[in-house]
């Protein structure tokens, strides 16, 4: 399984009991949706490794309390501390209408209402307070945020997103 195949479940914080148990911080708004997970994906030095669950369960909510097998110590945990946890795609829930996961939208056109054709999609940088939009228009990186009043529409079919960005904004990218 490669990286690109997977999506970030969350990340191994710290150890919880001496039978091997660790705390995941998850990183979801809805974390029930992993309570009983089976298997997982775990980032060990680069290489996907597959960990098979024998309880999960959610802990003061958003960490899941793991129990691997094969992982009965402290030594045990210690050794996957810190560790990233990943899922293959499929496993992501669908989601309907204009909402999407940043993933899926990479390679989108964003088109602005009083713009015209902005350029493609080329990532997104969660990084910052908020979500922007990482846009490629001939070789110039335009960035717009990922406002709920600025998205008027995404057609996942035509793969298109429409947005009605504030006068201006794009502009002062393309201002020499």
């Amino acid at each position: 399984m490669k990286k690109e195949d997977c999506f970030f479940l969350g990340k191994i914080v710290k150890k919880y009991s001496f039978k091997g148990e660790v705390l995941v911080k998850l990183d979801t708004d809805e974390p029930e949706l992993y309570d009983g997970l089976e298997s997982v994906f775990v980032d060990l030095r680069g290489n996907l490794v597959p960990f098979f669950i024998e309880n999960a369960q959610l802990h003061k909510s958003e960490l899941l309390r793991l129990k691997f097998e094969d992982v009965d110590t402290e030594d045990d945990a210690d050794a996957i501390l810190k560790s990233n946890l990943y899922l293959p795609l499929e496993f992501l829930p669908k989601l309907e209408d204009d909402k999407f996961y940043f993933h899926e939208i990479i390679g989108f056109t964003i088109k602005d209402t009083n713009f015209g054709d902005v350029g493609t999609i080329t990532g997104v940088n969660d990084t910052t307070a908020q979500a922007l939009f990482e846009i490629d228009r001939d070789g110039i990186e335009i960035l717009i945020p990922m406002n709920d009043h600025f998205i008027k529409k995404v057609d996942k079919e035509n793969k298109v997103i429409l947005v009605e960005t504030p006068e201006g904004l794009i502009d002062l990218y393309l201002e020499e």
